[in-house]
C-alpha cells in the first residue's frame, strides 16, 4: 500500500512514521514536509492547499490512501475533491470541516445539541462587540472574565482570555480592526471564561462507530505557569489524570455521540479525527472548541503510546469498517512532547538557523524527535517555522517521561531556541 499524509507539522511527521510501521505499508509520501519526514518518509514538493497538484500526484503514484493533517486543506475541500476523484482519503468532507472552521457554527450546533459548553454572544462588527463590553462592564479598570475568539482558522491564536475591560476591548480591536487574524476575524464570539483543568480526548469516526483515544492534555499559553500568550502548543502528554475512566465515559456520552448525531442531523455527515478542547469545570466537562484532525502537539505523544496498526485503522475509519476494528492496544507507559520554538514566537521570528544535535536526542532510549518547522539548506537542517521540533519521549512514570524528553531537548541547539520548562508538572499535580 501506498500512503499520502499531506502537511509539514510535528503531527505530520508523527503521523508518516507510524503509518511506515505498518507491514501493509510500502511507501509513505508527505506534501510537503519537513526536513524529518524527509528522514522517515518521502517529501512531494506540494503544498498543503494545492488541491490539483495533489489529486494529480495521488493519481499518477496510485495512492492507496491520503490522510490530511491540518485544518486548513480540509476547510478548503481536498477531501471532497479526493473522493470526487474516487480516491481514498481519511478526513471530513468541507461542509463537516465547519465545526473547526467556523467558531460561531461550532457553538451554534453546540446549543442546539444541548452539548455543554460555555454561554456566548456572536458579533459580527467590532463596533457591537464592544458596545456590548462597554454595557455590561461600565468601569474602564473592572474585571471581566471573558474570551474573545475569531470565528475562522487563526492557527490556534485567535483566542484571546481577557480579565480586564481593557483588554477585552484591545483583543476586539486586534482580530475585527487590526485584522491581525485576516479573514478569520469576519465574525467574533465572546464568551464567558471557565475555569478548571483542561483536556484534549480525540476519537476517530467513521460516522458511525466512534474510537475514542487516550485523554492528553495542551499546553497553550508559550510560557511556564501557563502564562504569556496563546500559542498553537508548547507541549503535551499523555494519559492525562484528570480524566479517568468514568469522566472518559461521561464524556463520551455527553458530547462526542451526542456532536456525531449532531451533525448528522444537520446533513454533515462526520468522519475523519473528532478533537474535543475541554475546560473540567465544577458543573462537569464542557467544550471550549472542536477541531476536526489530530491535535498538534498532541497527535506526538498518543502516537508514540499507540501500538496497533494506524494504517488499518485509518483505512477501516475512511471506508465506513471502523466497527471492525477491535480495541485499540497501547503501550502503558505514559508520554510527554516538549516543543522547542523559534525565538520570538508566537510573533516575529527569523528562519534559516542551523540545528545542531538532532542524531544525539534522536539516539536517546524512548526518544523520538518530531520535527514541524525545519527544512534542509545545503545539507543542513534549519528552522523554518515558529514550532520547529516536538521532542517526545515514554517512560515508566510521567516524571521518567518528562525527564526523558527533556534529556532529548538539551542535546539540541540552535541560536534563539527556547522551549517551556514545565510540559507534564500538571500531571503529577493532579494525580
Amino acid at each position: 500500500m501506498k500512503v499520502l499524509v499531506v502537511g509539514n507539522g510535528g503531527r505530520e511527521h508523527a503521523l508518516a512514521w507510524k503509518l511506515g510501521q505498518s507491514p501493509k505499508v510500502k511507501k509513505v509520501f508527505v506534501a510537503p514536509g519537513n526536513a524529518g519526514t524527509a528522514q522517515d518518509a518521502e517529501n512531494v514538493d506540494l503544498a498543503a492547499t494545492d488541491i490539483p497538484g495533489l489529486i494529480q500526484f495521488a493519481k499518477d503514484q496510485s495512492i492507496d490512501l491520503t490522510v490530511i493533517g491540518p485544518e486548513a486543506p480540509l476547510v478548503a475541500g481536498l477531501a471532497d475533491a479526493m473522493d470526487a476523484e474516487g480516491l481514498k482519503v481519511f478526513g471530513p468532507s468541507q461542509a463537516a470541516a465547519e465545526l473547526e472552521g467556523s467558531k460561531v457554527f461550532c457553538k451554534n450546533l453546540l446549543h442546539t445539541a444541548n452539548i455543554p459548553t460555555a454561554s456566548y454572544q456572536t458579533f459580527r462588527s467590532g463596533e457591537d462587540a464592544e458596545r456590548y463590553i462597554k454595557d455590561r462592564y461600565a468601569e474602564p479598570n473592572e474585571p471581566v472574565h471573558v474570551v474573545v475568539k475569531a470565528d475562522g482558522l487563526a492557527a490556534g491564536k485567535g483566542v484571546i482570555v481577557c480579565d480586564t475591560r481593557i483588554e477585552a476591548l484591545d483583543a476586539i480591536d486586534r482580530i475585527a480592526s487590526r485584522r491581525e487574524f485576516g479573514e478569520a476575524g469576519n465574525e467574533l464570539i465572546i464568551e464567558e471564561k471557565l475555569v478548571g483543568p483542561e483536556a484534549s480526548v480525540l476519537a476517530i469516526t467513521d460516522g458511525e462507530t466512534i474510537l475514542t483515544l487516550p485523554a492528553a492534555q495542551d499546553h497553550k499559553p508559550a510560557h511556564d505557569g501557563d502564562t504569556g500568550p496563546n500559542t498553537g502548543g508548547m507541549g503535551a502528554y499523555c494519559p492525562t489524570p484528570v480524566v479517568d475512566e468514568d469522566l472518559m465515559t461521561k464524556i463520551e456520552s455527553d458530547v462526542l455521540v451526542p456532536v456525531v448525531h449532531a451533525m448528522k442531523r444537520a446533513r454533515r455527515p462526520f468522519k475523519g479525527i473528532l478533537y474535543a478542547g475541554l475546560m473540567l469545570t465544577p458543573a462537569g466537562p464542557k467544550v471550549l472548541e472542536f477541531n476536526v484532525r489530530f491535535g498538534d502537539p498532541e497527535c506526538q505523544p498518543l502516537l508514540m503510546r499507540l501500538k496497533s496498526d494506524l494504517f488499518e485503522v485509518l483505512e477501516a475509519a475512511a471506508d465506513g469498517r471502523l466497527g471492525e476494528i477491535g480495541p485499540l492496544e497501547w503501550d502503558e507507559r505514559p508520554s510527554t512532547c516538549v516543543v522547542m520554538a523559534s525565538e520570538g514566537y508566537p510573533g516575529a521570528y527569523d528562519k534559516g538557523r542551523e540545528i545542531s544535535g538532532l542524531a544525539n536526542a534522536d539516539a536517546l532510549e524512548d526518544v523520538k524527535v518530531f520535527h514541524a518547522g525545519t527544512e534542509i539548506s545545503e545539507g543542513q537542517v534549519v528552522t523554518n517555522g515558529g514550532r520547529v521540533l516536538g521532542v517526545t519521549a515514554v517512560g515508566d512514570t510521567i516524571s521518567q517521561a518528562k525527564l526523558k524528553a527533556y534529556s532529548g531537548v538539551k542535546e539540541i541547539r540552535w541560536r534563539g531556541a527556547w522551549c517551556r520548562k514545565d510540559i507534564s508538572d500538571k500531571a503529577l499535580a493532579n494525580s
